[in-house]
């Protein structure tokens, strides 16, 4: 049996998340998972770098999954992306050591979150930017989220729902970027907490639009308590950009710098 490493990106707008669920099909799992079995012949099962929750889009979420099957790289991404609806395409596929696992293998993970900053929306972006109306000072929300950098318990970021046995992750980089309408919200860390993304977002946004004093961000992460922050921000400005792995082995690096929307 062979394993193989794939980046698959999609547009999660149509889809309730990346985990396949017993009641609901229309997951993106689901619909990977049955075109690679077609395209195998034989039933796969994949692993995810990290799952994303509806609505959330990906530029490069990587699989792995185990087959018996003998098919070119060609066959593997042309044959299976001619089964897949078209919000989802397979970028590349590798074949890896048995040792590489697509979730605990990561060492870091980056998402971007992207806001249209105008009092009114974007037809043309509907669904994969999230607008904020409100004015937003980008150097208070700068000051505030330097507070989030290094290892720390983000308790306060955490939904109610997340299986975590720890709230500790180590945020590595956070940018702020402001172009015309758009802001760019880019954050790069080991693992994130269920929600932790959006809810930091949502608190964000907040000192943004009421100029709150930064060193507030401080005291919301030491209380550790989920109602010290702001509200969970929507999932259509959230894209799960990917995640990176050990030199070793030899796998593409998520495609950071890619622009994903225009400059509106």
């Amino acid at each position: 049996m062979k394993r193989f490493a794939a980046s698959i990106e999609y547009y999660g707008t149509n889809y309730s998340g990346w985990q396949k669920q017993k009641k609901n099909i229309d997951t993106v799992q689901e619909k990977v998972e049955n075109a690679f079995s077609s395209i195998a012949n034989e039933k796969i099962k994949i692993i995810c770098s990290g799952r994303t929750d509806a609505g959330v889009h990906a530029i490069s979420q990587v699989i792995h999954f185990d087959t018996n099957a003998k098919r070119s790289k060609k066959s593997w991404v042309e044959g299976t992306n001619s089964l897949l609806p078209n919000d989802i395409s397979i970028n590349w596929i590798k074949s890896v050591d048995n040792k590489f696992n697509a979730r605990f293998s990561a060492v870091n993970r980056t998402y971007k979150y992207i806001v249209f900053n105008k009092t009114s929306g974007s037809i043309i972006h509907s669904n994969r930017v999230t607008l904020v109306k409100e004015k937003l000072d980008i150097d208070t929300m700068v000051k505030a989220s330097r507070f989030l950098l290094g290892e720390k318990d983000f308790s306060s970021f955490r939904a109610s729902g997340c299986q975590s046995k720890t709230p500790m992750r180590n945020v590595r980089e956070i940018k702020i970027t402001k172009k015309k309408n758009t802001i760019t919200f880019e954050i790069s860390a080991n693992a994130f907490l269920f929600n932790m993304v959006r809810i930091i977002m949502g608190t964000l946004i907040n000192f943004g639009a009421n100029n709150l004093d930064p060193m507030l961000m401080k005291e919301i992460l030491d209380s550790k308590d989920r109602k010290e922050a702001s509200k969970t921000l929507d999932s259509s400005g959230l894209y799960f950009i990917g995640p990176e792995y050990p030199e070793v082995f030899k796998l593409p690096r998520p495609p950071i710098k890619r622009q994903i929307v225009p400059y509106i």
